[in-house]
């Protein structure tokens, strides 16, 4: 976890989203890569005529502007930041400047309850998650102290999902966190205990795993289950695989219920499987 990027547009969201990403940083020795895509208006974006450009030099004004007063917030003291200034799709300036300087790991800010319908239902966050070959941290909420003692991760179990988990322990490693793995179980795909019980068994077997307990969690759906069991357990983040542009939708089998949208407040981090 050496090169960190965050997205910005400069909001609250975004800021939050920094502030965790300081908190790694400072633990682990990290760089951290801040991107702001500039959303120029289209005839800007498209425009090869001259007489736009003072207009468009405004926009890159106020974006360096708006980086000067974020490099004087008092929990920045002593990090430096890497600042890029993009000018396309956001999920493709990020892909862009992870690829040029190998990053590790993206911190991308959310809003409140509406966090995760934005997150899944074609937002800028659900691309990145989607098109994302690096996990990707999605921060909703102002964390004063980011620590993560407890970490679930939710799985099918299903043997494509062998990387995913290979990723995420690495990530719980490096975070000095408890990974619990979790099944759920619903009406709707039911196993008994001694089937998940095996079926967990089987997927874990062979991988190095260590510090992580298997739990088997009864609920009426699996978003509800996932938000219970973390509830139950006082977890601080939910971590899961996805499937590039299937994206979260094969692990759920559709869309993020409203009980997922309404309650998730926790931080969420997504796996390329």
């Amino acid at each position: 976890m050496k090169r960190i990027l965050v997205p910005t547009d400069f909001s609250e969201q975004a800021e939050n989203a920094l502030k965790v990403a300081v908190t790694l940083a400072k633990k682990h020795k990290s760089q951290i890569f801040v991107l702001h895509s500039m959303e120029m208006p289209l005839h800007l974006a498209t425009s090869s005529d001259s007489g736009s450009l003072p207009e468009s030099l405004f926009f890159i004004k106020l974006a360096e502007k708006r980086f000067g007063e974020l490099r004087a917030k008092p929990y920045l003291e002593g990090i430096t930041l890497n600042e890029t200034i993009g000018h396309d799709e956001i999920y493709e300036d990020i892909e862009a400047v992870c690829d040029k300087n190998k990053i590790d790991l993206i911190v991308m800010g959310s809003t409140g309850a509406s966090g995760f319908k934005e997150m899944f239902v074609g937002s800028n966050t659900e691309k990145v998650v989607r098109t994302s070959n690096i996990p990707v941290l999605v921060i909703k909420n102002n964390h004063p102290k980011f620590e993560v003692n407890d970490f679930i991760f939710a799985s099918d179990f299903s043997e494509d999902g062998r990387g995913a988990l290979d990723k995420a322990q690495k990530f719980a490693k490096k975070v000095g966190a408890k990974m619990h793995l979790l099944f759920v179980n619903t009406p709707a795909n039911f196993n008994t205990s001694t089937e998940a019980q095996k079926i967990m068994e089987n997927f874990v077997r062979g991988m190095g795993v260590k510090n992580y307990t298997l739990n088997i969690f009864n609920d009426t759906s699996v978003e509800k289950g996932i938000l219970n069991f973390a509830n139950h357990i006082n977890a601080q983040l939910i971590g899961m695989g996805t499937h590039g542009r299937k994206g979260i939708s094969h692990f759920f089998n559709g869309s993020i219920s409203e009980d997922m949208v309404n309650h998730a407040n926790m931080p969420v981090i997504t796996f390329k499987i």
